[in-house]
């Protein structure tokens, strides 16, 4: 019997990345990344361009459509230094990242500092004369692993614009390289729409909308929800122990229109494929959010979040359908077309799937959260399949190569 996931160790489930494998760059056409297909046991080749031909007709297929936002800022000491202030999310004076990132005149964010004992002015200031615009920025709490700054400047504009006219395109700490202009449009998917992630959902890099054309000839059908990916994503598991692991949260952004898709495809018996470890995580908090709603219906909004150990400590069960049109009744009670929340939720060997079949993901770092997902999925297999792309010439994390892997008890 598998461990209960807070007794796993973090060191059964990592693998040697050479530096020269991680993708410094992306390929010049998107659907052009290989693309390793898992079912079963048994392991094709191809590339995405033809994924369409590896995904069951009249499947389901969810995309996660956050778009990136330009989260590095750069402000010039007296010194001729720069302090790099990293911006994560809204400070909790605000509702979600939506308000925040409408915020006119002044924000207060949360955000990592570089440098941050380089930091003596009270405040810094960031002139861009092009623009006319003056961006001031000033500490005003130190919390235990990052800073609330606030933000001003003098123009009409929204703390959105701001961040697109003067920020730089979040990199992953792997890419050993400064962001260029060419970053701005290939770590950002096509459809990407919601602003508010500070990494891309990079498994849907690889889409075009050739792809989506071959999707509606084999009559697969998609949707999007939103899922704010955070700076958590990069975070390594340091604990050796996964119950000493603190998982990082996300923002989530559902639909009532959304709900009503996913219980028709549900009810159809549909195949669901997820597209990325973020859009996965959403639909499977959905059920465990459905269940809360289910054991009590009169919860306050602001007490329906999906915490780390949620999925292994609440003993309730109640089939999927029915926590997800307990949700639906929820939001309509409530006279909200809309859920934004938060999730934890870990998803581990010896997670009970509620929803998703199918994952279409990139690979992953070793020691990560996302690689004890994929375990989660494919069992023990996983080691197989990184061996496989390891020795057959995979690219790496956010601008490598992926796979489709069918999960073993669909297969």
């Amino acid at each position: 019997m598998l461990p209960h996931p807070r007794d796993i160790k973090i060191s059964d489930y990592t693998y040697s990345l050479p530096e020269d494998r991680i993708a410094k760059y992306p390929l010049a056409e998107r659907d052009q990344s290989k693309l390793l297909i898992y079912n079963n046991g048994t392991i094709q080749e191809d590339i995405y361009r033809n994924i369409s031909q590896y995904i069951s007709p009249e499947s389901f297929v969810i995309f996660n459509d956050t778009k990136v936002v330009h989260a590095r800022l750069l402000f010039p000491k007296v010194t001729g230094s720069f302090i790099e202030i990293f911006c994560l999310e809204p400070d909790s004076r605000y509702k979600d990242i939506s308000t925040g990132m409408t915020q006119t005149r002044e924000v207060y964010w949360k955000c990592l500092v570089g440098k941050a004992d380089k930091w003596k002015e009270k405040k810094l200031h960031l002139h861009m004369p092009t623009h006319g615009i003056d961006i001031a920025a000033e500490i005003v709490e130190r919390l235990s692993d990052c800073f609330v700054i606030h933000l001003c400047w003098n123009a009409d504009i929204t703390f959105a614009e701001i961040l697109h006219l003067a920020g730089a395109v979040p990199l992953p700490p792997y890419i050993k390289r400064k962001a260029d202009k060419n970053d701005s449009k290939s770590y950002q998917t096509i459809y990407s729409k919601i602003e508010g992630s500070v990494a891309a959902p990079t498994a849907g890099l690889h889409f075009t909308s050739q792809i989506f054309e071959d999707f509606r000839q084999r009559n697969i059908t998609w949707d999007f929800v939103t899922l704010h990916v955070g700076a958590g994503t990069f975070k390594p598991v340091k604990a050796e122990l996964i119950a000493d692991h603190h998982m990082h949260a996300e923002w989530l952004d559902i639909s009532a229109d959304f709900l009503d898709v996913l219980i028709g495809n549900l009810s159809q018996h549909k195949n669901i494929v997820t597209v990325g470890t973020t859009a996965t995580r959403t639909i499977e908090s959905l059920y465990w959010l459905g269940v809360k709603t289910h054991l009590d219906p009169d919860m306050d909004i602001s007490e329906l979040t999906i915490h780390q150990w949620d999925a292994y400590e609440i003993h309730a069960e109640v089939d999927t359908i029915s926590a997800l049109k307990a949700l639906q009744a929820y939001l309509l009670r409530n006279h909200l077309t809309q859920l934004i929340t938060k999730t934890r939720l870990l998803i581990a060997p010896r997670y009970k799937w509620r929803i998703v079949n199918d994952l279409i993901t990139n690979f992953h770092q070793p020691d990560s959260t996302l690689l004890l997902l994929v375990a989660a999925l494919i069992g023990d297999d996983w080691r197989g399949v990184y061996d496989h792309a390891l020795a057959h010439d995979y690219r790496f994390l956010s601008y490598g190569d992926g796979c489709l892997l069918h999960s073993k008890t669909n297969s």
